[in-house]
């Protein structure tokens, strides 16, 4: 007989929690509450036996666990519709004539399934990667007697001009081009100076680097294969520098505020800095200019500084 589906108290008595406990989990994984539903399976069952058992083992406690499944369920939720969104366009370019939905959906799961294996294995090894970067940033802080979460680096948010108005104008299929080439193209100039991308927002990416030339370097690079390519539209920098905190992945604090409203004063295809950036900017290296005095919301009145190489 094939194998029935069971409720969320069944997988709580089953896995020996509370049935809260388990919805808490649940929810926090990303997936809909299933009421009184008989949807879950003998993997779901697994899955919360195997966060149970190293919350039993005191490895960590109920609140970290929930706050780590959260981390995994929110990015696993972009890379699958990242992955399929791929797949679908991908196929529908492949195929020049009219192809019914079905099959278009048909053949991208059938690739995904033909490199599902090497996937996870990829995506195991990223993972261990990327953690092993993290550590050493860690180790680098403590080195330095620095918070462990806190650090000093400059951020960089790049943005394209007049993206709303630029988005009415375009088809559906043009737009999510234009998005996956701009937020590609940043990617690649960020890792090249050896900084991170914290998070894309469609019209718009995060960085940040720990050396401000470096940032600056990777400000230029995105004006270069963004804003001077004539069939990509312009784009504004803002950097900032200071003390910024990581936490679940993501950055805050004064710089990441201040380099997001310096895109506003950027004129297009221009780099906007804060005086913190441009202090530690070598002298011989660039040519700073104070620009006049202007309001930037949450930090009352400020100077930009407009910079370029000499």
């Amino acid at each position: 007989m094939p194998a029935q589906n069971i409720t969320a108290e069944e997988v709580a008595d089953r896995v020996g929690i509370p049935v809260e406990t388990a919805r808490r989990l649940w929810r926090a994984l990303g997936f809909p509450e299933a009421d009184d539903q008989a949807v879950f399976t003998e993997e779901d069952i697994a899955a919360l036996g195997t966060v149970t058992k190293v919350i039993d083992e005191g490895v960590v406690d109920t609140d970290l666990a929930v706050a780590l499944a959260r981390a995994l369920g929110q990015n696993m939720a972009r890379l699958s519709d990242w992955e399929v969104s791929t797949l679908l366009h991908k196929v529908e370019e492949m195929d020049t004539g009219e192809v019914p939905p079905a099959r278009v959906l048909s053949t991208a799961m059938g690739i995904a399934e033909d490199f599902q294996k090497a996937f996870e294995e990829l995506m195991l090894y990223a993972w261990r990667r990327h953690l092993a970067a993290a550590v050493a940033r860690a180790e680098a802080a403590q080195a330095a007697e620095h918070d462990l979460l806190t650090t000093q680096a400059s951020v960089g948010f790049a943005d394209i001009v007049s993206f709303t108005a630029l988005s009415n104008q375009l088809t559906q299929d043009r737009i999510g081009d234009l998005v996956e080439v701009f937020e590609s193209r940043c990617a690649d100039v960020v890792a090249m100076q050896r900084g991170r991308i914290i998070k894309s927002l469609g019209d718009s990416v995060l960085f940040v680097n720990p050396d401000p030339v470096a940032a600056y370097d990777t400000a230029e690079g995105i004006i270069n294969v963004i804003g001077r390519d004539s069939r990509m539209p312009d784009v504004r920098v803002g950097l900032a520098t200071g003390s910024i905190i990581t936490r679940m992945g993501d950055v805050f604090g004064p710089p990441v505020n201040m380099a997001a409203r310096l895109t506003a004063v950027a004129r297009r295809n221009r780099i906007i800095i804060d005086h913190a950036t441009a202090e530690l900017l070598p002298a011989d290296e660039f040519e700073t200019r104070r620009l006049p005095a202007r309001p930037v919301r949450g930090f009352g009145l400020v100077e930009p500084v407009a910079v370029r190489r000499n």
